[in-house]
């Protein structure tokens, strides 16, 4: 029969052995949503131009990138047409934007639960010297199946020097809770211009 000492040691290394590895199992992996790589769905409209893509995700999932109006939305499936029903696929931001080509995906050993991708919204009352409007970067933070696919933070990049590590915080903290349609996208860190644009009502 163990002694008590070594009953109390056993569960302390098996607790620290516990902690370790969920400490070691949530990192970052990144695909591309760049035109090259993906597929495109259809033609573009011949009546504005927009248009629609499919692109290989991690762990058999599909990224979903329609453009219209200037404006993207961005979400995932474990196919398109998946994709294409989850609400992040029906978000769109007032301001004209666009996503970049670079997602980062957050997984707990092989499975992804979250996504993080750069947008730039164009503010229109910060014209260039041509008169088109300058872009304020901002990080979305997105949750993952099971589940609906929806966004969960918005971290404004440029008044957050940290950004990406404040996504990544969110993303592990707060995207496998998230309740889609109930719980409010989160605001992280300090509010800057980008998280007042595409907030504003």
């Amino acid at each position: 029969m163990m002694s008590r000492t070594t009953i109390r040691l056993t569960v302390l290394m098996i607790c620290i052995g516990l902690n370790s590895a969920g400490a070691q199992s949530v990192g970052s992996t990144y695909t591309s949503t760049a035109p090259k790589d993906c597929r495109p769905i259809g033609k573009p409209s011949e009546l504005d131009g927009s248009t629609t893509r499919a692109c290989p995700g991690k762990a058999g999932l599909t990224v979903l990138i329609a453009e219209d109006d200037l404006r993207e939305t961005v979400s995932v499936g474990r196919n398109r047409r998946q994709a294409a029903e989850e609400p992040a696929a029906k978000v769109w931001f007032g301001p004209f934007n666009s996503s970049e080509t670079t997602i980062e995906w957050r997984a707990a050993g092989a499975k992804p639960f979250a996504i993080i991708q750069r947008w730039h919204i164009a503010d229109n009352d910060d014209p260039d010297k041509q008169g088109r409007p300058n872009t304020k970067a901002m990080l979305v933070v997105t949750r993952l199946p099971p589940g609906p696919v929806c966004h969960v933070a918005y971290v404004d990049a440029i008044a957050n020097p940290t950004a990406n590590e404040l996504a990544r915080k969110a993303a592990d903290d707060f995207a496998r809770g998230f309740v889609c349609g109930k719980d409010e996208v989160k605001i992280i860190g300090t509010r800057g211009r980008a998280v007042e644009l595409v907030t504003m009502r």
